[in-house]
């Protein structure tokens, strides 16, 4: 089968090398310095799902049409970067891989014709220059649509992922999405600090601020009337006592997540963004509960200091230590 893969970063070429080991024809795009380096050295995948190479077709923007369409992008450019392949991509079933609560619908914006699904994943992978990728945590990815059960499209898609990487069908889709997010409160602080994950969850100052994001973020999917769907051992009845529960009680989220993790530093998608110069996608996980709340007639103050701190860092260059971080919310 050909498919298209839009972005070659961590995820996508993660993805791209994958699929191309269960020999189908992968159309990878990529700019600047790594269409070059895909084009001679291939992509190169070590860690988590083993050593392998692939020499995909890199290109700048898709000519040719495909049997299928992985758009991983971060969040902020998915837009740009559908909307640049629209005229090969509409009609084209679609899959996108991305955080936040966005992406599926932006796809069905700009491409009406083409069939749109969600994929979340819970790989963690640290691109390491360009068609080079170490997977430092080799997890389960779930695929679907919607808030209803798992249709027979999707269960195909799910079939043919599945055989390169583990994938699972899943039901309401959307749900999962807000628990991913819930997930996602990871991010900010080693993007504000630069530490990795497990050392931030490793700081009680740190952890309990984390802590609060997460619980801020059920609250606000609850307000706006989300059935949270069950991804990680997390559900709707785990979330709802997780918010309800005392602080102290409630890190153990962050730590079992830092347990899962292992010993090898996990960045978080954030923090590489800013470590490639790049915008981060942070106003589409905090900065989204931000914006939910806002549409819930409600507020989420941590998950918005949180987003401006990222915001300040991206602006200033310079992280914040624990302790300046903590003086920010008193």
């Amino acid at each position: 089968m050909r498919i298209s893969v839009i972005g070659a970063g961590a995820l996508g070429s993660t993805f791209a090398c994958l699929l191309a080991a269960e020999g189908h024809d992968l159309v990878v795009t990529a700019r600047g310095a790594a269409l070059p380096a895909l084009l001679s050295e291939g992509i190169r995948l070590t860690g988590g799902f083993g050593d392998r190479l692939a020499r995909p077709l890199a290109v700048e923007r898709l000519t040719e049409p495909c049997d299928l369409a992985l758009i991983c992008t971060k969040a902020q450019d998915a837009a740009a970067a559908i909307a640049e392949n629209s005229a090969v991509l509409d009609g084209t079933p679609v899959i996108v891989v991305q955080n936040g609560l966005d992406g599926v619908m932006t796809a069905r914006r700009l491409l009406p014709r083409s069939d749109c699904f969600g994929l979340i994943t819970i790989i963690a992978a640290h691109y390491e220059g360009p068609g080079r990728v170490r997977v430092t945590t080799a997890a389960q990815s779930y695929l679907g649509r919607g808030d209803g059960r798992a249709d027979a499209a999707t269960l195909r898609w799910q079939a043919l992922l599945d055989a390169a990487v583990p994938t699972l069908a899943l039901d309401n889709f959307v749900g999962a999405q807000w628990t991913k997010l819930v997930v996602n409160m990871l991010n900010a602080l080693p993007a504000i600090t630069g530490m990795s994950v497990q050392d931030v969850i490793g700081q009680a100052g740190l952890r309990q601020l984390m802590t609060w994001s997460m619980r801020e973020t059920v609250r606000v999917g609850r307000a706006s009337g989300v059935r949270f769907g069950s991804l990680q051992g997390l559900s709707q009845w785990r979330l709802r006592l997780f918010a309800l529960a005392p602080v102290w009680a409630g890190q153990v989220l962050p730590l079992s997540m830092r347990t899962r993790m292992g010993t090898v530093p996990n960045q978080g998608s954030t923090l590489q963004s800013l470590a490639r110069g790049q915008r981060t996608e942070i106003d589409f996980l905090n900065g989204a509960v931000v914006r939910a709340a806002a549409g819930a007639r409600t507020t989420a103050p941590v998950n918005a200091r949180l987003t401006e701190l990222v915001h300040e860092v991206e602006q200033s260059g310079v992280f914040l230590t624990p302790a300046e971080v903590r003086g920010r919310f008193r």
